[in-house]
């Protein structure tokens, strides 16, 4: 979807099938670049790069080559490959039958989205996934004609990839949740373009990017208060999308590439390619091909296929985890029996001596005591193994209301400075350890949409303050 002022950043992509390895960094450099000098568009590309697998399109993506702190796909994702794309192109005539447009939504032509980013140029380009390449374009604030940048209104434009692994069935998906779903923790869908094979989404630009960006690329943590109030703004989307929609809908891919954030840090979902209208009547449960991102999705769907809400549940506590901790769901750049965050955290969760051990090592005290408690027995209780043990996700709002301004800060707490200081004498390297690996992840694309399996010290913005007085899939494709 969308990106923030510092998101002409494209995603560097991954490997698999009948891959030769890793592009070259020059290869990677010219990312999307290359593919779109003349119109400039994955739209209109005849073939993409066979050995790339879909990602995840989100904001502010950064590159790299050389984190392989990813989410890996499991076997079953190379095989539905070809079935995936088989299905999206044999679907593609039907589209009359089965798309359902809402009426707000706006239909661009495709000129109007060629003139609004600039003839899908290079410096409009934001990121680039499973779906397509994404990029921005400024349209009129009620229409759906083309305006000069930095007028009018901001989108962020999606294309279709013919070749990905994303293809027609999540991109209608996405048109015919969106399009119905209203909420103000849900990203906007603007409109739709869909002439010819064309196939594109607008979507409301979302100028501070990703979650995922801000917890994991970036050199300065994200203060305690913002991550609260994502956490709460995220649970917000789900408890909505369960228990307050017309039609109950499981998000499915819930992760922190998906979580989108506005000039605030108001959170909002994003990605509905793989989202499911949840079971009807007396029905337990969705039986489905498994889809989502390994390190999120919840054991019981991953082993049996049957998909409920309390999946999505799953994925928020595993979320909430990597807020806490500062770490990916998955990292194989750590220790052994610290690559996957859930495993790694479990015993420390009901435990105050050694809870504070979770806590991300960044943020130097600066969180609040009774919070960060309340929220890793909140993330415990989303963790269950057993799925009816998990709270419904309103009951998850209401838990995390009363955290949103707790300022009992653990900097101040003598308890929390004799911990550390003994954590310092039995090794004094310890906490810069800890530091550099929670500090500057390397940086990679996202991993394809099946279930996917999901470093220098940096100044600390707090230390800032007291000296400048500043405040700081696919297990496989759809059915």
């Amino acid at each position: 979807m969308g990106v923030g002022p510092d998101a002409a950043i494209k995603e560097e992509k991954w490997n698999v099938g009948k891959s030769k390895g890793r592009k070259e960094k020059d290869d990677a450099d010219s990312g999307c670049w290359i593919k779109f000098r003349f119109i400039g568009s994955c739209i209109t590309r005849s073939k993409v790069d066979s050995s790339i697998s879909g990602t995840s399109t989100h904001y502010a993506s950064s590159k790299s080559t050389n984190d392989t702190s990813r989410d890996h796909p499991v076997v079953q994702a190379a095989s539905s490959t070809s079935t995936s794309n088989a299905e999206s192109i044999s679907s593609t005539p039907k589209v009359g039958e089965e798309l359902k447009v809402a009426s707000q939504l706006r239909k661009f032509t495709f000129n109007d989205l060629k003139t609004a980013t600039r003839n899908f140029r290079p410096e409009s380009l934001l990121g680039e996934g499973g779906f397509g390449c994404v990029f921005k374009g400024w349209i009129e604030e009620n229409g759906t004609a083309a305006v000069k940048p930095g007028t009018g209104l901001t989108v962020a434009v999606k294309t279709l990839n013919h070749d990905g692994l994303q293809g027609h069935k999540e991109w209608m998906a996405e048109v015919n949740f969106l399009g119905d779903l209203l909420h103000p923790n849900l990203v906007k869908l603007i409109g739709y373009c869909i002439e010819d094979d064309q196939r594109l989404l607008v979507y409301e630009f979302m100028p501070r990017g990703s979650l995922e960006n801000h917890l994991f690329r970036r050199s300065l943590p994200l203060p305690w208060s913002i991550r609260m109030k994502i956490a709460f703004g995220a649970a917000k989307g789900l408890a909505f999308l369960h228990e307050e929609a017309e039609r109950p809908v499981i998000y499915r891919d819930f992760k922190t590439s998906n979580i989108l954030l506005d000039a605030d840090y108001n959170a909002k979902l994003s990605d509905f390619g793989l989202a499911k209208d949840g079971p009807e009547g007396d029905k337990t449960h969705v039986s489905t091909r498994v889809m989502g991102t390994y390190g999120y999705a919840a054991p019981e769907y991953v082993m049996t296929g049957h998909l409920t809400s309390r999946s999505d549940v799953y994925s928020f506590g595993v979320v909430l985890l990597e807020m806490l901790t500062g770490r990916r769901s998955m990292d194989k750049n750590r220790p052994n029996g610290e690559h996957n965050l859930v495993e790694w955290a479990r015993p420390h969760l009901g435990e105050r001596r050694r809870f504070y051990r979770l806590i991300d090592p960044r943020l130097e005290g600066h969180f609040s005591i009774k919070g960060a408690q309340k929220a890793a027995q909140l993330a415990q209780h989303c963790l269950s193994r057993d799925p009816k043990a998990r709270p419904l996700m309103s009951e998850v709002v209401e838990a995390l209301k009363p955290l949103l301004n707790l300022k009992d800060m653990a900097s101040s707490s003598y308890y929390f400075q004799t911990m550390q200081a003994e954590r310092s004498g039995s090794n004094p390297n310890a906490r810069n350890g800890l530091r550099t690996q929670a500090g500057s992840l390397s940086r990679n694309g996202q991993p394809t949409r099946s279930l996917l399996m999901a470093n220098g010290s940096h100044a600390s913005p707090y230390h800032r303050q007291l000296q400048l007085q500043q405040s700081p899939k696919p297990i496989g494709k759809k059915p």
